[in-house]
């Protein structure tokens, strides 16, 4: 099984890109490949429950591990309680395992 990991670290609402990296993550799920968004930097902002980003609770339905970097969340005062319920705070050494073991990388 293919392993991707996509690294956002763009504001959502600043950038399209951000969501275009969430349609290719859906993309490679449904094909199969086992998918990691990890937001990092600005990516979280995206991370929040009332930031109510569709593309974030679609990947969770479609079984992409979202992910929200620790550090960036307490930066920016989001706790995580407040996070959506697809999304999952990790420390960034998650991402450095996940690069480990092999997982193809994008970062953006």
């Amino acid at each position: 099984m293919q392993r991707y990991l996509l690294i956002e670290s763009r504001d959502p609402f600043e950038s399209r890109s951000f969501a275009r990296r969430c349609e290719l993550a859906a993309a490679l799920a449904g094909e199969g490949a086992e998918v990691t968004v990890f937001l990092v930097e600005n990516g979280v902002l995206a991370a929040r429950e009332t930031a109510r980003v569709r593309e974030i609770e679609h990947l969770g339905s479609l079984g992409v591990r979202v992910l929200a970097d620790e550090f960036a969340l307490r930066e920016r005062g989001i706790p995580t309680a407040q996070l959506a319920r697809a999304v999952r705070a990790a420390p960034l050494d998650a991402l450095v395992t996940a690069l480990g073991k092999g997982a193809k990388a994008m970062w953006n």
